[in-house]
């Protein structure tokens, strides 16, 4: 028998007995199309109600930006008295603790986490899995707490050696006083750690037993194996867990508030007390008695909205960057 009679012309759509009006209501009786309108839906909303959230913080924060302009982003006078209003020693706090708490806790969680999914045995490792992801779920205030009661008297024993052998460093030198820039960035990184390495461990943990038996067929040892094939397969996985424990420091309030000191002022020792974003939003907002520091307040949130809008974008840009090279190597 030939191919010609063994083959069947194509059957245009309208010749089947079926119009596209009955065959979407076939999909929304079998259920096709109600899930995709929910999930489109869920899709838009996120636009949504990003949208809504700018549009508030634009709008409500209009006297602030009519009456400072560009000038509110670089000025350091924080005077409400005087209705002076100016978002930088904020922004530098803000800034400057987001990002050496990353400097402590990546170290920290790249390695545990490195541990927990290559090297740990299995028990073991999903126990102390357990108790980390219940770190991740403490309230931040407890954290806060921890960080007056328990960190900084250990800091006021720490922190007079690391001045006097580095002293010299601008970001050492200067008076102690407990609440400071270091004070708040070490609590940060306690908070970020389990995010870290919870997500990290999940990603490694999913690379294909293909790589690492590929490798150890070349002779390899076990950690030439996690270090060379585990880790760079599992790369952009890591840096977005990177990231999103950058986007929770950067917004973190309450353990911050508490041991950074809440005085408006820009640094450069690290021993000094600062303020951040969120925290002078939650100490002045509900004393806010003029409209124009109101607004100043809530323009103060939008300008943090814009700082993690910028760190996600540069983190997406690394990633796509990443996997560029990956495709060109």
């Amino acid at each position: 028998m030939s191919n010609a009679v063994l083959a069947t012309p194509e059957v245009p759509f309208e010749s089947r007995g079926l119009d596209k009006k009955q065959t979407w209501w076939e999909r929304l009786r079998k259920g096709d199309e109600v899930v995709h309108l929910i999930t489109l839906a869920g899709g838009w909303s996120i636009l949504v109600i990003t949208g809504l959230l700018v549009q508030h913080l634009w709008v409500y924060s209009r006297l602030s930006r009519h009456a400072f302009g560009w000038h509110f982003l670089v000025d350091s006078t924080w005077d409400p008295v005087n209705g002076v209003f100016g978002a930088w020693p904020f922004v530098y706090g803000t800034v400057v603790t987001s990002l050496l708490a990353l400097t402590i806790a990546i170290p920290i969680g790249l390695g545990s986490a490195i541990f927990l999914a290559e090297l740990a045995p299995r028990k073991l490792s999903n126990a102390l899995t357990f108790l980390i992801e219940l770190l991740a779920a403490v309230p931040s205030v407890i954290y806060g707490l921890i960080g007056i009661f328990l960190l900084i008297p250990v800091l006021f024993n720490v922190v007079p050696y690391v001045q006097k052998y580095f002293g010299w460093i601008p970001i050492f030198n200067g008076t102690f006083y407990g609440v400071s820039y270091f004070s708040a960035s070490i609590v940060l990184a306690i908070m970020v750690v389990p995010f870290i390495i919870s997500i990290s461990r999940e990603v490694l943990i999913s690379v294909p037993v293909s790589q690492r038996e590929a490798m150890m067929a070349l002779g390899a040892t076990k950690w030439d194996v996690t270090w060379r094939a585990v880790v760079p397969y599992a790369r952009q996985g890591i840096m977005g867990s990177i990231f999103l424990s950058l986007a929770r420091a950067l917004g973190e309030t309450m353990a911050v508030t508490m041991v950074i000191g809440n005085v408006a002022q820009v640094s450069t020792s690290l021993m000094a007390p600062g303020y951040t974003i969120a925290a002078v939003i939650a100490n002045e907002f509900t004393e806010a008695t003029g409209d124009l520091y109101l607004h100043a307040l809530i323009e103060l949130g939008l300008v943090l909205f814009v700082v993690t809008m910028i760190f996600n974008a540069l983190a997406r840009l690394l990633m796509l960057t990443m996997k560029g090279h990956e495709v060109v190597g």
